[in-house]
């Protein structure tokens, strides 16, 4: 697939304008190639590359709208998509929070790109899954896992002179290793926009060390304990808690930031002071695009939460309209600020603990409070004085995020990984917090 540089993509969004009848016009055009390999017990499964480019054109008539989608580039097909998107309009009833397009948004380009990334091939995917196999099998263990790389350009335009364009990479891998009799398993994920800061063989042997240490797990009774959570661990349980600081959602009384009687929790004291989230669209470990979505709002950098405050909501352009107030380019990343400890140290410093490598299969039990229920997973340790002990039975857990981050002891050094409830990249450090709420057993490894 021929993969369209800003010259070209500008040239068919001027296109869509001409043809257009509209009151107002908005056009992305995304292109990607992605690769992937597939293994499970000891032996690829699958492979395979996939390729896609896609035209959106959405048109308003007054507070009617329309959409058609289009993955033909000539100019018969470009100027059908419009007609169709037009006549869906007109037959459309009025969206009552219909907000104009934006206009006068200046795009500041955000290291997404990287060549490395860009030029993976089928026997960087092989050796990928290769290491893994073949450590795996000395070991006398068996491992899955998933590797893919993605490489795309977005762009976005507008009948009022907004244009932006952007290329980026990324890429992700899983692995799980268990041992034959399926009474130890380990765990690794990696994540990361340029190839060079991906090291295959680290994450295979952080799961197989994992899994050689988690066999004869022993019980512990369910309670509350002082914990080590892992980066992956933790991101699980963030996720869900952005999710909360949607404004429309806290102005409406559906968030945990909503206040009794009405108003937000903008600007209160939530949790820890040591806990401090932001948002910074040109992180080169976990960049974005510089605009939002739909909305074409440009991103800033702001904090999200400073000092255990909270100090931003996500509005959307309708409700930033209606509290009038000034839209910014929603959320696109999550940083939280650590230190230059590794997990290793925070175990070190723990007297009685658990070490929990992953939260597992999350689901929300009362969104008000975001107290959640899950697992964990490949890899329970129990610490005492410093050092892992013994592997230990999983528990499942009812915990809020909130009342987690208004626990913390120490933090570590913050690394990249994806969560898994949300589209965010993320750069979240490992943690201990005391009185993690452990409600049960669970016999899965």
């Amino acid at each position: 697939m021929k993969f369209l540089t800003q010259e070209e993509t500008k040239r068919i969004t001027d296109r869509v304008m001409s043809y257009t009848k509209a009151d107002q016009c908005q056009v992305s055009i995304n292109g990607s190639r992605e690769g992937n390999i597939r293994f499970a017990r000891n032996a690829v499964s699958t492979a395979g590359l996939v390729e896609n480019t896609q035209m959106g054109v959405s048109v308003a008539f007054g507070k009617k709208q329309g959409t058609a989608t289009v993955n033909e580039f000539d100019e018969k097909s470009i100027e059908k998509a419009v007609r169709r998107a037009e006549d869906l309009a007109r037959l459309a009833p009025e969206n009552p929070e219909f907000v104009p397009a934006v206009s006068n948004q200046q795009y500041k380009p955000s290291p997404t790109f990287s060549k490395k990334t860009a030029d993976i091939d089928p026997e960087f995917r092989a050796a990928v899954a290769a290491y893994s196999i073949e450590a795996s099998r000395k070991n006398k263990l068996v491992c899955a896992g998933f590797f893919s790389d993605n490489t795309e350009f977005q762009t976005i335009a507008n009948s009022k002179g907004v244009f932006g364009h952007q290329d980026a990479t990324s890429l992700d891998f899983t692995c799980t290793v268990r041992t034959e009799d399926g009474r130890g398993s380990g765990w690794a994920k990696s994540t990361a926009i340029d190839a060079a800061k991906f090291n295959p063989r680290e994450a295979a042997d952080i799961a197989i060390e994992k899994a050689l240490r988690s066999v004869d797990a022993k019980a512990l009774e369910p309670g509350r304990y002082t914990v080590i959570l892992e980066p992956a661990a933790t991101a699980g349980l963030i996720s869900f808690m952005l999710n909360g600081f949607d404004a429309r959602n806290a102005d409406e009384g559906r968030s945990f930031l909503s206040k009794k009687g009405g108003g937000t929790r903008l600007g209160e004291k939530l949790f820890d002071e040591k806990v401090n989230i932001w948002t910074d669209p040109w992180d080169p470990n976990v960049a974005v695009t510089p605009w939002a979505g739909n909305s074409m709002l440009a991103r800033e950098r702001f904090p999200v939460i400073k000092d255990g405050k909270v100090s931003a909501l996500d509005y959307s352009l309708f409700w930033a309209q209606k509290k009038g107030v000034r839209p910014v380019g929603s959320i696109g990343n999550i940083i939280m600020a650590g230190t230059d400890k590794s997990t290793a140290d925070l175990i070190a410093s723990t007297k009685k603990g658990i070490l929990v490598t992953r939260t597992w299969y999350i689901r929300m039990v009362d969104p008000q409070s975001v107290l959640l229920t899950g697992l964990t997973r490949d890899g329970t340790f129990y610490i005492e004085n410093g050092k892992i002990m013994y592997p230990v039975k999983n528990f499942r857990f009812n915990e809020s995020p909130i009342t987690m981050l208004n626990n913390i002891e120490e933090i570590g050094k913050p690394v990249v990984i994806a969560g898994d409830e949300s589209n965010y990249s993320m750069m979240i450090p490992p943690m201990k917090v005391r009185d993690f709420n452990f409600t049960s057993l669970s016999d899965a490894v």
